[in-house]
């Protein structure tokens, strides 16, 4: 099965959001299909590994409100890679659960803008600026001049 990582991603945010629920700082405009799928996976991992300790570790690391460590997750990773060997059906309904969440995440990318001058991008957006000039998604006046001489360029030559 492809996508262990992206499981262990989505368990790993699922705990974290049931922490800050249970801590009453949830966001209020949590998209409730992503989170309902989240909910599934959740129940489908927790169902097949049952009590396993990585599984038990990542989700109070994550009811604590902080990302579980790197470690924790490998061993969920180990642990669902495991269980999708010894069972291809489980392996399949575990790729399926997290197209689903892919599927949910692409369609919760709304793309908004507001007020003057705004604007909004719908994917990745890359700036970059090169030889002295300058690049920003909105700037301000700008001046470009020839910069300073380098102080290391004006001591004598010594020999």
């Amino acid at each position: 099965m492809t996508g262990i990582e992206l499981v262990v991603g989505y368990l790993a945010a699922w705990a974290v959001r049931k922490g800050r629920r249970v801590a009453g700082r949830a966001d209020q405009e949590v998209d409730q299909a992503l989170d309902a799928g989240m909910d599934r996976l959740h129940e489908l991992v927790a169902g097949k590994l049952g009590g396993d300790p990585s599984l038990e570790r990542l989700t109070l690391e994550g009811q604590s409100g902080q990302e579980p460590s790197e470690r924790t997750r490998q061993r969920v990773q180990l642990a669902l890679e495991d269980a999708a060997d010894d069972d291809p059906d489980f392996g399949q309904t575990l790729q399926a659960a997290v197209d689903r969440l892919e599927e949910l995440k692409q369609q919760g990318r709304a793309v908004t803008a507001t007020g003057d001058g705004a604007g909004a991008v719908g994917g990745n957006v890359s700036i970059r600026a090169d030889r002295g000039s300058a690049a920003a998604w909105s700037m301000g006046d700008v001046t470009l001049g020839t910069p300073p001489p380098d102080p290391q360029q004006r001591r004598p030559h010594q020999g």
